[in-house]
């Protein structure tokens, strides 16, 4: 599942130990391994294969700057709450016809509420 998105996932071999970067990734719940072959979720690092998702919670869809979304997503009008990034993890296409989101999260709902939580808590002050 994690090879779909053509990305790769990790990353954070190439850092120093103890670097602060490294240490956010280790806070990572196991869930997210799946977002990370096309995400990240560190401020300091750029877009994937997908945007990168430090400070989604509270952004508009579709809006980070330098990344190509579809039409579909830009259009959305959609707030990234935690409930809507709930629903879209779990099946991006059913929240948004026309996304170039291809994987859908996990079934489990403590699996996503992990990711969800976990971006909540990541790239406060970024503006997605």
């Amino acid at each position: 599942m994690l090879v779909a998105c053509g990305g790769q996932s990790g990353g954070d071999a190439s850092r120093e130990a103890g670097a602060p970067a490294e240490q956010a990734a280790a806070a990572r719940p196991a869930a997210f391994a799946v977002c990370a072959s096309c995400h990240s979720a560190d401020p300091a690092d750029g877009n994937r294969v997908g945007p990168n998702l430090a400070g989604v919670v509270g952004a508009k869809a579709g809006a980070q700057p330098g990344y190509n979304y579809s039409d579909a997503l830009k259009s959305s009008g959609i707030v990234w709450t935690p409930d809507q990034l709930d629903r879209f993890i779990q099946n991006p296409r059913s929240v948004v016809p026309g996304t170039k989101m291809k994987i859908q999260g996990p079934k489990n709902s403590a699996a996503r509420k992990a990711i969800v939580d976990y971006l909540a808590a990541t790239g406060k002050g970024a503006e997605p």
